[in-house]
């Protein structure tokens, strides 16, 4: 039998190499390399040898199967990022940054399933059992009927699952359990991606819900191997900002119902309330229409949000000009500023641009592009745009506007919160022709011409 041989892995992107270093190629990390042994020494055989397995049962793609039984928590938003509620079986991974609230919202979901009648364990690693009643006490969920249990040793935890049978677990958090036959330590990749396994495979073995708690790195990405991400079923980022109120859960993946569904809620001093309407939640605090301010009519998952995007153009004292986003992508500013110059004529070289999107709102849609434009321009140019107006549209490099998806939600949605007019590209389908006006405009310099009064 061959030698059993160990890698190098890095502690922060899961990069395996033959050899210490002090810094990782992949990442770029310092001193996050650590000498791992392989979790089992397979035979020296290249080839799986002569012995036969069983043969598998084929099947048409033309059978029908029943859609999978659901349990819905109540919590309207949670459920619809789950796809409708909670799958037996199935493993869900929720990330987020620390302090932003998923304790919080697990312990009000296990709360909330344990009272639809499921049977929920609740096990905390990096907690007191203390610290979760104080918790539950302070959300008023003291008599919820959920079992609590605190440990890290993950052969003791499946061990108390076998004897409890829960139709729901949830660890908080995957990154603190220790597998006991990995010989590297809590949190490492090694130990993140033996504990998802064998809680996976629990869960498809017992018929029991797992839910992980993963922390995220400071780019924003699940810490450990990317492989958790595959083996589970469903993966959850709970975002929002520290200085709002609102928080966001936001389905990256999901195989059992749609992707980029999101789910608001609201942090309050009982917890977590969810956001019924988030459009006009978003747009609460805009007072008067002002420069640099652009109402976005956005699609996120299935459901039409209405958010805010505010501009600030202001000459710079420096050399070079700042860029500054929050809530929107920077290199996509940098294409939408390149557009405005080269094909509407209107320079931004000497001043510093900075964009956000109210609320702590994070916006991904290409379909943002033109109201992204608006509110630059309406701020370089100290021009308001009209009352009333919603805007949204995606931008070519040629300078020409592309038609977006779901035009007619995006205007119903505005409609539904008081605004009459929608600046939207020509060519888009299902434009409703009462009750908002929709003015359709097929490039972007017909747009400056014909709001700002400028080509």
């Amino acid at each position: 039998m061959a030698k059993p041989t160990t890698s190098f892995v890095c502690q922060s992107c899961g990069n395996s190499t033959t050899k210490w270093s002090g810094r990782c190629d992949a990442c770029g990390e310092w001193n996050s390399i650590v000498e791992e042994a392989p979790l089992s020494a397979g035979p020296s055989a290249k080839s799986l040898g002569a012995t036969k397995g069983r043969a598998l049962a084929l099947s048409a793609l033309s059978g029908t199967e029943a859609p999978p039984p659901r349990t819905t928590s109540h919590l309207a938003e949670l459920d619809r990022v789950l796809g409708g509620g909670l799958v037996p079986a199935s493993a869900l991974l929720v990330g987020g940054d620390p302090g932003i609230g998923k304790s919080t919202l697990l312990l009000q979901a296990a709360a909330a399933f344990a009272q639809s009648g499921l049977k929920v364990v609740y096990i905390s690693g990096e907690e007191a059992s203390a610290q979760v009643r104080m918790r539950a006490a302070r959300l008023g969920l003291r008599d919820a009927p959920v079992k609590l249990a605190t440990e890290t040793n993950l052969r003791d935890i499946l061990t108390t699952l076998e004897a409890e049978k829960p139709d729901l677990a949830v660890i908080d958090s995957i990154q603190t359990m220790w597998v006991d036959n990995v010989t590297s330590a809590p949190g490492s990749v090694a130990q993140v991606r033996a504990a998802a396994h064998e809680l996976t495979s629990f869960a498809k073995r017992r018929g029991t819900s797992v839910i992980l708690v993963g922390h995220v790195t400071k780019d924003g990405q699940i810490a450990g191997p990317r492989v958790v991400e595959h083996m589970v079923d469903t993966v959850l980022y709970f975002e929002g900002e520290r200085g709002h109120q609102f928080r966001i859960l936001r389905a990256v993946k999901n195989r059992f119902g749609p992707a980029d569904e999101i789910g608001v809620f609201e942090m309050t001093g009982t917890g977590l309330a969810e956001v019924a309407n988030p459009s006009a939640l978003f747009l609460s605090e805009r007072g008067d229409p002002t420069p640099g301010s652009a109402v976005f009519a956005g699609i996120e998952g299935t459901r039409p949000v209405l958010v805010e995007f505010q501009a600030l153009v202001a000459p710079t004292p420096h050399s070079q000009p700042r860029r500054s986003v929050v809530g929107w992508d920077g290199g996509r500013l940098a294409m939408i500023l390149a557009v405005l110059e080269a094909r509407c004529g209107i320079p931004f070289a000497g001043l510093d641009v900075y964009l956000n999107v109210a609320g702590g709102m994070k916006v991904s849609e290409p379909a943002a592009d033109l109201a992204v434009a608006a509110a630059l321009l309406s701020a370089r140019e100290d021009v308001a745009l009209p009352p009333e107006t919603v805007v949204f549209g995606e931008i070519s490099l040629s300078g020409a506007l592309r038609p977006v998806g779901q035009t007619e939600n995006r205007l119903k949605e505005a409609q539904k919160l008081g605004f009459t007019a929608a600046i939207v590209p020509k060519g888009g389908k299902s434009v409703p022709t009462g009750g908002i006006k929709a003015t359709e405009i097929d490039a972007l310099a017909s747009f400056v011409g014909d709001v700002f009064g400028a080509g």
